[in-house]
């Protein structure tokens, strides 16, 4: 189990809430660390297509991922996390919307979930962590000193994505991504081991018609209510 004394904050939600956003800003303000555990999913994927490891292949999967070769670099001027696979840099890579729809298939397995376990648990280290995923905060981090579950509605995740591709030059169909979106949350939600569903005691922010400085400043105030404090 974690350090007690490390205070942790466990941010869930579906994929397009703004949880990476947020949880980055977040622990930038409080000089926390930061896990992006779907990062870890999607690292997964990507490494199961690059060892020939098919999908339904589960013990080679849990195997892969209680020993594939990964590492988060932070960037000092506050920009994401470089994320590392084998000592190479596949930020991007990961990010794609096969490796997304990857990623939630390997998800689903039980074994994986229990392989990443104790490496995502690893992360709460002193001065504190900053959280993000799908059940850092009934999994995970079940004692968690601050839980939120930060959502939207289908239709706004979409169109946020929509407008992530569109400016990398991307073609994409709004109402392919809003399908993707509603199919990706149903296999979440349903899945048998670790679904998709707010902490008993976290508190449930809907980020639809919210900018992102007012769902920052919602998030400090529930992270400030639970007693913690910022390191700097």
């Amino acid at each position: 189990m974690t350090d007690k004394s490390v205070p942790v904050i466990a941010i869930d939600g579906p994929s397009g809430s703004g949880k990476g956003t947020i949880c980055q800003l977040l622990a930038a303000k409080l000089g926390f660390h930061y896990l992006d555990s779907g990062a870890l999913y999607r690292l997964l994927g990507l490494a199961a297509k690059r060892h020939g490891v098919e999908l339904d292949k589960v013990e080679s999967l849990a195997v892969l991922a209680a020993h594939m070769d990964i590492s988060f670099r932070m960037n000092e001027d506050g920009d994401s996390p470089k994320v590392l696979l084998e000592g190479e840099d596949v930020s991007s890579s990961i990010r794609s919307e096969q490796v997304g729809s990857d990623a939630s298939i390997v998800a689903a397995y039980p074994e994986v979930r229990e392989a990443l376990l104790q490496r995502q648990r690893a992360f709460a280290v002193a001065p504190g962590l900053v959280a993000d995923g799908r059940d850092m905060g009934t999994v995970i981090f079940p004692g968690a000193d601050a839980k939120i579950f930060l959502t939207a509605s289908p239709e706004e995740r979409a169109q946020r994505r929509y407008k992530q591709l569109i400016d990398k030059g991307e073609s994409v169909s709004l109402a392919a991504l809003v399908d993707q979106v509603q199919k990706r949350d149903e296999r979440d939600m349903s899945r048998p081991v670790s679904p998709l569903v707010p902490a008993d005691n976290a508190v449930i922010l809907d980020s639809s018609q919210m900018s992102i400085d007012e769902v920052l400043n919602s998030s400090l105030e529930i992270v400030i209510k639970n007693g913690i404090r910022p390191q700097h």
